[in-house]
């Protein structure tokens, strides 16, 4: 498989962990398991996941960049990364967040952000 596809692959990985270690407590204590949780264990908690973002993160940004024989510079490595993390954000919160509903203006925001892709890859 060609690196520039190994990328986004990791990085979608990536930032299914990263929006469960950022808003998954939030569900957590939604769900009444973490409401009594001192702030320092949900921290701890939040970043044993994090760990696990960076494990694919950190590899997917490497085996990307063009200075390491990848298809990608870093500003293109940073806008791919931003346009996966609000997909996978918007698909987890749809699921896991029920009663959240995505709007003409998130719309409207993502689009943009597919824009600034097309413009981040413009020679």
């Amino acid at each position: 498989m060609p690196k520039g596809l190994w990328t986004v692959l990791l990085l979608v990985i990536s930032n299914i962990f990263m929006t469960f270690a950022w808003y998954g407590h939030l569900k957590l204590q939604q769900m009444k398991i973490s409401s009594d949780w001192p702030l320092i264990l949900v921290i701890l908690f939040s970043w044993s996941i994090a760990f696990i973002e960076y494990c694919f993160t950190v590899p997917a940004n490497r085996l990307g960049f063009e200075a390491n024989g990848g298809p990608f510079n870093i500003l293109q490595l940073k806008v791919i990364q931003e346009v996966i993390s609000l997909t996978v954000f918007s698909i987890v919160v749809l699921f896991l967040f029920q009663g959240t509903k995505l709007q003409w203006n998130h719309v409207a925001a993502f689009i943009c952000l597919v824009a600034a892709v097309f413009f981040a890859f413009l020679k």
